[in-house]
């Protein structure tokens, strides 16, 4: 059974893998790099690019990014230049059907004197045009096409443009961190940071004297993903790692479900600060909305500060679907409750570089949230809970009290573009809801870039997750 959706994906996985070998063997991966590169790009014919010596030159970077990339670089997401020069320039181009016809209504739509005619074929001046469209229209053989490049079409947040040697350039003040160019570019030359080696080095130190213990914070989109697996031998794989306790990022997810419900009944109006991506798309493009934000951490970082107020030697790692959360852990208000995120895609390199056998072992049971705190995988899910949180309220405190007269409307929104038009009417003050839960990935964490698999079975696998769950309802005692 494959692991990944894509080719791409398998290389960044062999890259990590390798260097994560090196670092627990107390290696320079730099040092090894001929060991590493002969490992991902064989002595035979070049598989992937011109030559065997440009392969390994991506592979270097490669190896660049795992180890945490350019330190100067505030993106989460890095280009590899030499990596990205296969996509031809973006815009309008003229395509083999066009039939060099003698109307020539191309050449004449345009304002601007930018098409003209070559042995009968029509032709572009890119230095004249203003991508337009016009020709597009005018052309009777559909022979006109607006090529956007992969990295450029995900990027809802318009963060992405073309350089000036044609590389593909990040615009860091509208980043998201989001990682959608980084799964949908197909020659994976748009990467995440990775702090795999941090994670590890923080669990070798744990095991010096004195020693503290390392915490795995699992995502609840872990149980749509490791599919030739079971959820409960996950848990044991990550225990052989060395993790010492793994816990249920849900349980964070109850915590602010509760949390926002009360602050939602207080202000009366309110977007969830789940999704980092989501925050920083509002922070970006609507600041006049940055106020009705919710004051209260996410899932991971609440469920961090939970751990180091009960255990302060403690250091948290996070595992989940997000490359945003790599940029959340900066901020000042998580910093102190998160010392490292990995993803999905890492965890795997992380646990194969141990050669463990996942499918081979026992399983172990890890059952510490409600059914609604694992429904945040999904979109509508974090709604479905604040629902539920202040349904509980309304039972606790009476008939009379304000969660019981609260009525609430909430939205879900998921991608950029459906959140695009739901903040648009906010923003207006149009918006006939009182509640925005926000995830920038389609389908929301199910759809996060730093997945194994993509696909529609992953939320029926999430809904199947949460019906185990012992508890029905959310934990107040831990807010």
């Amino acid at each position: 059974m494959r692991i990944f959706d894509t080719k791409v994906q398998e290389i960044k996985y062999k890259v990590l893998c390798e260097v994560s070998k090196q670092t627990w063997e107390g290696q320079d991966s730099f040092a090894v790099f001929n060991d590493i590169a002969r490992v991902i790009v064989g002595k035979d014919e070049p598989t992937m690019r011109c030559c065997i010596y440009k392969e390994r030159a991506i592979v270097a970077e490669r190896i660049r990014i795992a180890l945490g990339g350019k330190k100067e670089n505030p993106n989460i997401v890095e280009v590899i230049d030499i990596a990205c020069d296969e996509c031809p320039e973006a815009g309008h181009v003229v395509t083999d059907l066009c039939r060099g016809c003698i109307a020539h209504r191309c050449q004449d739509t345009c304002k601007l004197g930018a098409i003209s005619f070559d042995h009968h074929k029509a032709k572009i001046d890119k230095n004249k045009c203003v991508e337009c469209g016009r020709c597009v229209s005018a052309c009777p053989y559909n022979a006109i096409n607006n090529f956007i490049r992969p990295c450029e079409r995900a990027c809802k947040a318009k963060a992405i443009h073309m350089g000036e040697t044609g590389e593909a350039t990040i615009d860091s003040d509208k980043c998201t961190s989001c990682g959608a160019c980084v799964y949908k570019c197909p020659f994976g030359a748009a990467v995440d940071k990775s702090f795999i080696v941090e994670a590890i080095n923080i669990i070798k130190e744990s095991r010096k004297s004195p020693g503290f213990e390392v915490y795995a914070i699992m995502a609840p989109a872990v149980a749509s993903q490791f599919k030739y697996a079971s959820f409960g031998q996950i848990i044991t794989a990550m225990k052989q790692v060395g993790f010492d306790v793994v816990m249920e990022t849900a349980l964070g997810a109850d915590m602010v479900a509760l949390k926002e419900a009360e602050e939602l009944i207080k202000k009366g109006f309110l977007a969830t600060s789940c999704c980092p991506a989501f925050v920083k798309y509002i922070e970006n493009n609507y600041p006049g909305l940055v106020d009705k934000i919710s004051e209260n951490l996410s899932p991971m970082a609440q469920l961090g500060k939970y751990i180091k107020e009960q255990d302060p030697t403690a250091k948290v790692i996070f595992v989940g679907p997000c490359t945003a959360k790599k940029a959340e852990i900066k901020k000042e208000n998580v910093k102190p409750y998160v010392d490292c995120v990995l993803t999905f895609e890492e965890i795997q390199a992380l646990i194969d570089s141990m050669n463990i056998r996942i499918e081979n072992l026992e399983e172990s049971i890890l059952d510490e949230a409600s059914n609604f705190g694992r429904e945040f995988a999904y979109s509508g899910g974090v709604a479905n809970a604040v629902k539920e949180a202040i349904a509980e309220l309304a039972e606790e405190e009476g008939e009379e009290s304000e969660a019981a007269a609260f009525e609430f409307k909430p939205v879900a929104c998921d991608g950029i573009d459906k959140c695009k038009s739901v903040l648009l009417q906010a923003s207006k003050g149009l918006l006939p809801f009182n509640f925005i839960e926000g995830m920038a990935c389609a389908e929301g964490c199910i759809g996060g870039a730093g997945c194994l698999t993509h696909g529609d079975k992953n939320k029926a696998a999430i809904l199947n997750y949460s019906a185990k769950a012992t508890s029905k309802r959310i934990k107040k005692e831990y807010k």
